[in-house]
């Protein structure tokens, strides 16, 4: 596929950090892309030259046993060979003075053009501007199916998110799209609370020590029928599942933490009813439903655009994460030009 746009995640910098434990050198970072498919393999049936298509870090073959099953959007066909860095046949396309050079999370799109599995490409409407559509590939998905299908949220329900970057904003828009009453987010920056009220917060709370206790002080003392982590911090983790409603609360678990950290939890917590779920790409199965919450940002229901920081070109990628660390806007995104 040629890429057109690609959006500059936080995965890309923790794993160029060297604290992802799943990480791996050399490789070609980038997986938040869309574009358009220039050629097919043999066998290749549900895509054709010329598709708008979205990469997904998170495949789905429709076929293993998970695909297969509502519970989990975890698709087993090719994930060892992706997890080790290679396409599904075990090799790599990428190399450099005759050194192999690893795929990144199966899609390495910091790059102009990518190969790509059949299952791993989202074909979504011609309509998308393809600079927004590849938001989807990743952090805009996965906040939104934290809400939507991870957690469920339902009508007239109280949640909590924490983190109001890309995933915890689109957690805020899928708590508004199921319907909640009230939708609280809490975030260390007044500017970034500010877009979570446009996207739908009913309440914002600059973040601290004390953000469980004037949770339970909003709630009635009860805590929040969902609560949404969305940072990568363990502490913050905490939050999410103290803040979460005695008798029924979901705190549902988005980010990443770094290599060797581990969530400390109170069991009384569990045994009085609250409940921990763990999400990945936001429960979302990438070919079925990638392509309709890009449908719903066409129909008006998600503003994406206010997502969009900034336009850079693919050298300069290390100034977007660069401003990325500096929590400088919401997303850069590259522009390969169409």
């Amino acid at each position: 596929m040629r890429l057109v746009a690609c959006g500059v995640c936080h995965t890309d910098m923790y794993t160029a950090s060297g604290v992802d434990p799943s990480g791996y050198a050399p490789t070609v970072l980038g997986h938040e892309g869309a574009g358009v498919v220039e050629a097919v393999g043999d066998g290749v049936d549900s895509l054709a030259v010329g598709d708008h298509v979205v990469t997904l870090f998170s495949p789905q073959c429709r076929e293993c046993v998970h695909c297969l099953s509502p519970k989990t959007n975890l698709c087993l066909a090719i994930r060892d060979q992706q997890g080790k860095g290679h396409l599904p046949d075990g090799t790599t396309r990428l190399s450099r003075d005759g050194e192999p050079i690893r795929h990144f999370m199966g899609t390495s799109t910091f790059a102009e053009y990518t190969v790509m599995p059949e299952i791993a490409l989202a074909k979504v409407s011609r309509e998308a501007p393809l600079d927004r559509a590849c938001l989807f590939a990743c952090g805009l998905s996965t906040g939104l199916g934290a809400a939507m299908f991870t957690a469920a949220v339902e009508q007239g329900s109280t949640c909590v998110v924490f983190g109001a970057g890309m995933v915890g904003l689109g957690a805020v828009a899928g708590c508004r799209l199921q319907g909640a009453e009230r939708i609280v987010c809490v975030d260390l920056s007044s500017e970034r609370l500010e877009m979570a009220r446009h996207q739908g917060a009913t309440d914002t709370l600059v973040g601290g020590p004390h953000s469980v206790q004037q949770i339970l002080d909003m709630t009635g003392g009860f805590g929040a029928d969902h609560t949404i982590e969305a940072t990568g911090s363990v502490a913050v983790m905490r939050q999410a599942v103290e803040s979460a409603r005695m008798g029924w609360g979901l705190a549902t678990i988005c980010g990443v933490a770094g290599k060797g950290e581990t969530l400390d939890i109170v069991p009384r917590l569990l045994i009085t009813g609250r409940r921990v779920a763990g999400s990945s790409f936001g429960g979302v199965k990438g070919r079925d439903q990638v392509p309709l919450l890009v449908q719903r940002y066409l129909d008006g229901d998600i503003d994406v655009d206010a997502f969009l920081s900034r336009r850079v070109g693919l050298d300069d990628v290390n100034k977007a994460f660069e401003l990325m660390e500096a929590q400088d806007g919401i997303r850069s995104v590259i522009d390969f030009g169409s």
